[in-house]
C-alpha cells in the first residue's frame, strides 16, 4: 500500500530524490534492507544539516560529530569524508536545492547476513543515507509551548549523548506525552531532576542579564548551541553552563530552544505558566536570532556546481 502523498507539508517533497548506499533514487524507492542495523536495533547515527542560500552551514562540524558517534559505535566500514561529501553535494544538485531545504545525514551500520544483535553479522559496509527536504524552519516566528515530560534524559552511564544515534525511543515518548498535552515539544530532565534538554532541542533562559544553559551531560552538545554560545560570548553577555533547575526555567525571564531544525525559537509558555511577558521573543533572544541570521548569511561551505 503506498502512502498517500497529498498532505505533504511541502509538495515538492513528494518528487525529491534520496540517496541510499550510493545510488540516486525517488522517495517511493528509497529504502533499506529488512537485515540493515537501523532495522534491526536502531544502529545508526545521523546529522541534521541546513542549507543557506546555496551554502551548508557548520558541514565539517557535522562531519566531525558524525564520524566520531561512528567510531564510538565501533563502525567498521564507514564511507569516508569525501564520499559523505560527494553524496551530500550530489543529493542537493539533483533535487535543486539551494535555500530553504534540510538534510539528514544518516548513517547505519549496514547490512546483516542474518538478523541478530552482534555486530560480527555485519559482513559489508555501512549504508548512508541523504535525505533532503524542502523545509523551512520548523517552528517558525510563533512562540512555543512546552511541558515536562515524565521520561529522562539517558545519562552518560547509560547511553552518552556525545553519541548522535539514531534511536531516539525515550525522545519519542516524551514528544507523545508533549502531542497528548497538546504542546509543542516536552522538556526532559536527567536522573537528577535538572533540566537536560526538550526531545528535539537544546534549551537557553536568560535571567539577570546573563545566559544560563543546562551542562553537558545529560543533553546533546548541540551545533547549534555551541553557535549561540559563541555568538553570546562575543556579544559580551555573561554565560554560564550549569545545572538548571526546572524553577529557574519557569520562573526565567526568557526561554529558548536550539537546533539545526528550529533554529533559535522562543518560549511562551512551560507547564501552563507564562514565560516573561507570554508573548513575542525578549531582547536577549531577539539580539541573538539577529546574530545567528548574520551569520548563517555569510557562513556555510558552497554547494559545488
Amino acid at each position: 500500500m503506498s502512502l498517500d502523498l497529498s498532505s505533504l507539508p511541502d509538495p515538492r517533497n513528494a518528487s525529491i530524490l534520496v540517496h541510499v548506499a550510493g545510488r540516486l533514487l525517488p522517495r517511493a524507492e528509497a529504502k533499506v534492507s529488512v537485515f540493515d542495523s537501523v532495522v534491526q536495533g536502531g544502529d545508526a547515527c545521523w546529522e541534521g544539516l541546513r542549507v543557506y542560500d546555496g551554502r551548508v552551514f557548520k558541514l565539517e562540524r557535522h562531519l566531525d560529530r558524525l564520524f566520531a558517534s561512528a567510531h564510538a559505535l565501533a563502525f567498521a566500514r564507514p564511507p569516508s569524508r569525501d564520499e559523505a561529501r560527494h553524496a551530500l553535494f550530489e543529493t542537493l544538485r539533483a533535487n535543486d536545492m539551494r535555500d530553504g531545504a534540510h538534510v539528514r545525514l544518516t548513517l547505519t551500520r549496514g547490512e546483516k547476513v542474518t538478523s541478530g544483535m552482534s555486530p560480527t553479522w555485519n559482513r559489508g559496509p555501512c549504508t548512508l543515507i541523504v535525505l533532503a527536504e524542502w523545509k523551512p524552519p520548523v517552528f517558525g516566528r510563533r512562540g512555543l509551548v512546552l511541558v515536562t515530560s515524565s521520561w529522562r534524559r539517558n545519562p552518560p552511564q547509560c547511553l552518552d549523548s556525545r553519541i548522535h544515534h539514531a534511536n531516539l525511543l525515550n525522545n519519542i515518548l516524551a514528544k507523545i506525552e508533549a502531542d497528548a498535552a497538546g504542546a509543542d515539544d516536552a522538556i526532559m530532565l536527567d536522573l537528577a531532576g535538572c533540566v537536560a534538554e526538550t526531545n528535539a532541542t537544546n534549551l537557553f533562559h536568560v535571567a539577570g542579564g546573563a545566559l544560563h544553559t543546562p551542562a553537558l551531560g545529560a543533553c546533546l552538545p548541540g551545533i547549534t548551541r555551541e553557535v549561540v554560545l559563541g555568538l553570546a560570548h562575543g556579544a559580551g553577555l555573561t554565560v554560564h553552563e550549569h545545572g538548571v533547575t526546572l524553577v529557574e526555567l519557569i520562573t526565567a525571564d526568557e526561554v529558548f530552544t536550539t537546533g539545526t531544525m528550529g533554529e533559535l525559537a522562543h518560549v511562551v509558555r512551560i507547564d501552563g505558566r507564562a514565560v516573561g511577558r507570554g508573548e513575542g521573543p525578549g531582547p536577549v533572544t531577539a539580539r541573538l536570532q539577529a546574530l545567528f541570521a548574520g551569520l548563517v548569511a555569510r557562513e556555510g561551505e558552497p554547494i559545488p556546481a
